[in-house]
């Protein structure tokens, strides 16, 4: 042992000081430093520069393939690299398919080759910048020559190493720090080089954490590399971040909880791996702990959601988010130089690791999916989702799905099971057709199956570092059934969109349906083309056929300036999103009101503004531009905080205030303005804190419900600080599914049926409201999913949700629960389409 920490000491803590007459350099490789014209650690290596670099490596190693898997939104390359021994790089795509074998998504037997794969993430937070500077100096020391040790850690191990997931957050820190620091770093905390400006440099180009995008793709950059990902299925996974600067290093094993779902065997190895990390520290003095957090349970981290593919997927926190050099509180300085060496340390301490037991990983990764396939642990065998969901809901899910190789199919017969409703939260009859969709957890994935469908995923301990309900069937909003029993799907596809829109001819007027994403859409791409839309008020029926309130009428006569172009701008955008018309040759219908009454309200088209900069959450600002921007393509206006006060309101028809702090934003003044402008016609939407800071003012209606008194609310003197850490779960809810009443009669309720499932990310309760709507509401036992303490799913229950008030002419949306939550809440985009196009219309 002590051979081994000497051999990796020489070459990583001591920056490989090796002697020319043992290594003779390959004629045209180049170390970080001599490449770039400085040593790693004197200062941050933009994008452009780390790609130079492995560019650099690729094309001077034989050991070395760089493949490019995609951009960036903002067109940086996103790059990975395999590096193994010559031999195994000449046979990488036999290596890759014979290990899709062993898990049973490619046809054909695997062999017996029992070469580890292992997958290194750098800078997924772009001011955890230290990542690619270490992902640089890992790489020369997988190739250079002379490197006999590492070498033969690579003839039965093959490394991917991503080198920058995040690349236009990095480049936006990187920048933001050559332009604010000095000739000379300065180590001071209280230095504007390490405290950075609104929104910060760790999240993408839409302000979004894409360490917690891993599962639900709804980021360009993780859609490209999840595709990469599914081809390797790598076994070990290793995601490099930092955290305080305080903090000394972190690594496996990880803290409780750990899903139930992760094998022992998978739990057992982290402790493997981190103490093989621990002897390289313990050697050098280094100061590291593990256990204590970063649990592994929400699944869309880059260490869980490797874990439920197989892997054994792990974080590594080093200390920093901070500038090159920073004074820690107990005195030492700590440098780019540190961290980035922890960082290689861990980083070649894991491929050794992988080397010395490659033959009991691979045989362990065979067994997982071999499990998965013919045995699969939990309760639930068979997931059920009904056929007479919305198609549009279903393609959605099922794109999903696809995307992570997880198989569905159709019920092969018509029967009667007793299961799970996830309507009701009842184990409840129901007859199976052979229009339901079913997802069995017989099958590879069979893992990610049970983490994206089980109704109550499986909590060891309350203490969890994120939200603990993410069923897909409550984001999509889908009625289903999970089954004990295994009922096997036969081949099926996702419903096909019926468009025939073109056999209209010239109809009186076109109706849609505005029910799903897929709707917002359509009628986003519409109002831009200067087509006039009408909203139905309230349920009508004509040829026989029932539509709901917010249905959409098209009408002939409102579009009159458009002449024979009508039919085929409103068909052809209408079959660019797939969405069927429904012509019709008469204003008069069978009941309810015919077309040109009130009751059909004409739908204007809305001049966004949304509040953004200093104070507001920048995920929540990034959630809704990304909303508005990718996902509809409608046009929005952001405006910054620091000049709001000039901002003149009436150029716009709604504003939306995200989640934040509105203290040092918005005066007295200003918030009568912006009530004046409302009273005018205005239409204002709030979204999480933005509610706090509105509850209980003039003029807004919201008010904060009151925590009920009880004896055992008193602090809990005498006892341990722990005991009271664990006392105050009771009052916690960091994410949990509620079942929300509705009122789809009101406009913000339009297309939603009677139930919506709130994601609540809190406590925060609110009385309904005496003067407005009460459209969403969470009554008695309304949680469904998810951990919550008992009292603060006390403090929720019957109180506000959604909320509209009338002031004047103009309407203040209350959205208690952020529909728009990292973008995969799916049935919320509705909702919050509702707030931008149907409410005030």
């Amino acid at each position: 042992m002590i051979k081994r920490i000497h051999k990796l000491l020489l070459y990583v803590a001591g920056f490989l000081l090796v002697s020319p007459v043992l290594v003779q350099a390959q004629p045209d490789l180049q170390s970080p430093e001599d490449f770039l014209g400085y040593k790693l650690g004197a200062e941050w290596t933009p994008h452009y520069k780390v790609m130079d670099y492995i560019r650099q490596v690729a094309g001077a190693s034989p050991m070395v393939q760089l493949q490019q898997y995609g951009r960036s939104n903002e067109g940086r390359a996103l790059t990975y690299l395999i590096v193994s021994s010559e031999e195994n790089i000449g046979r990488s795509e036999e290596i890759r398919i014979n290990n899709l074998r062993r898990t049973g998504l490619a046809e054909g037997s695997s062999t017996e080759d029992s070469t580890a794969i292992v997958w290194l993430s750098y800078n997924v937070h772009g001011n955890e910048a230290s990542g690619s500077e270490a992902a640089m100096k890992t790489l020369y020391e997988l190739v250079r020559p002379g490197n006999d040790h590492v070498g033969r850690w690579l003839k039965n191990t093959m490394v991917i190493m991503d080198p920058m997931l995040n690349p236009d957050g990095r480049d936006r820190y990187v920048h933001w720090y050559k332009e604010t620091a000095g000739d000379e770093a300065n180590p001071h905390a209280d230095a504007r080089e390490h405290n950075e400006p609104w929104p910060g440099g760790r999240t993408n180009h839409y302000y979004f954490d894409l360490n917690r995008d891993w599962a639900w793709l709804t980021q360009k950059e993780s859609r490209q590399r999840n595709e990469i990902f599914q081809q390797w299925l790598p076994h070990i996974h290793v995601d490099f971040h930092e955290q305080n600067h305080n903090a000394p290093y972190y690594f496996a094993p990880a803290a409780e909880p750990f899903h139930k779902a992760i094998t022992e065997w998978q739990r057992q190895f982290q402790y493997t791996i981190g103490k093989n990390h621990a002897d390289y520290f313990d050697a050098n003095n280094w100061l590291y702990f593990t256990r204590e957090v970063f649990d592994l349970f929400y699944p869309s981290y880059g260490d869980t959601y490797p874990t439920y593919n197989g892997s054994i997927g792990m974080t590594y926190e080093q200390a920093g988010q901070a500038g090159l050099r920073i004074i820690q509180a107990e005195g030492d300085t700590l440098t780019l130089r540190d961290r980035l060496t922890h960082h290689v340390t861990t980083g070649l301490s894991t491929i050794e690791v992988a080397s010395r037991h490659a033959k009991e990983i691979v045989h362990e990764f065979a067994a997982y999916y071999r499990q998965s396939r013919e045995n699969p642990a939990g309760k639930y065998k068979t997931y059920v989702i009904s056929g007479d969901n919305n198609p549009d809901k279903l393609r959605s899910l099922f794109n999903l799905l696809e995307k992570h190789r997880v198989q569905y199919g159709m019920a092969p017969r018509e029967e009667t099971y007793t299961g799970y409703n996830y309507q009701t939260g009842e184990y409840e009859q129901f007859d199976l057709t052979t229009d339901d969709y079913l997802v069995s957890a017989y099958q590879p994935k069979s893992v990610l199956a049970r983490i994206f469908f089980e109704p109550n995923p499986e909590l060891t301990d309350s203490v969890t570092y994120d939200i603990t309900a993410w069923g897909q069937h409550y984001a999509y909003g889908l009625d289903g059934y999970a089954l004990k029993e295994r009922v096997d799907p036969v081949p099926g596809q996702p419903p096909v969109p019926r468009v025939q829109n073109e056999d209209a001819g010239t109809p009186y007027a076109y109706l849609a349906e505005w029910k799903s994403l897929s709707d917002m859409r359509m009628v986003a791409a519409l109002l831009q083309k200067g087509i006039d839309i009408h909203i139905a008020g309230s349920q009508f029926v004509i040829d026989g056929t029932r539509y709901d309130p917010g249905t959409l009428v098209i009408t002939r006569n409102a579009n009159a300036e458009l002449g024979a172009q009508f039919d085929q701008v409103v068909q052809q955008t209408a079959n660019g999103f797939g969405q069927p018309l429904y012509p019709v040759s008469t204003g008069w219908v069978d009941s309810g009101p015919n077309f040109g009454s009130d009751s059909f309200r004409f739908l204007e088209k809305p001049r966004v503004a949304v509040l953004s900069g200093k104070g507001t959450s920048a995920g929540n600002v990034g959630e809704i531009w990304h909303f508005f921007d990718r996902q509809i393509n409608y046009p929005v206006t952001l405006v910054d905080s620091g000049y709001f006060d000039n901002v003149d309101l009436q150029r716009y028809d709604l504003l939306i205030l995200p989640g934040g702090s509105y203290a040092g934003i918005i005066d007295d003044d200003r918030l009568r303005a912006i009530r004046e402008w409302i009273a005018g016609g205005g239409r204002l939407v709030a979204l999480r804190q933005a509610n706090a800071f509105l509850s209980g003012r003039e003029g807004f209606s919201l008010t904060t419900k009151e925590e009920g008194e009880s004896k055992d609310s008193d602090p809990a003197y005498g006892t341990s600080f722990y005991k009271q850490q664990r006392e105050r779960v009771s009052e916690a809810n960091s994410g949990s599914v509620f079942k929300i009443l509705i009122d789809a009669s009101h406009p913000l309720g339009y297309g939603l049926g009677d139930t919506y499932f709130s994601l609540k990310l809190d406590t925060d309760a609110y009385r309904y409201l005496k003067d407005g709507w009460n459209v969403g509401i969470a009554r008695k036992d309304a949680h469904l999913s998810g951990f919550i303490g008992y009292r603060a799913e006390q403090e929720l229950e019957q109180t506000l949700t959604f909320g509209v008030q009338e002031i004047g002419e103009g309407r203040v949306v209350y959205m208690i629960d952020n529909p728009l939550f990292r973008a995969f809440w799916h049935n919320g985009k509705l909702l919050f389409g509702n707030a931008v196009f149907m409410v005030g219309q």
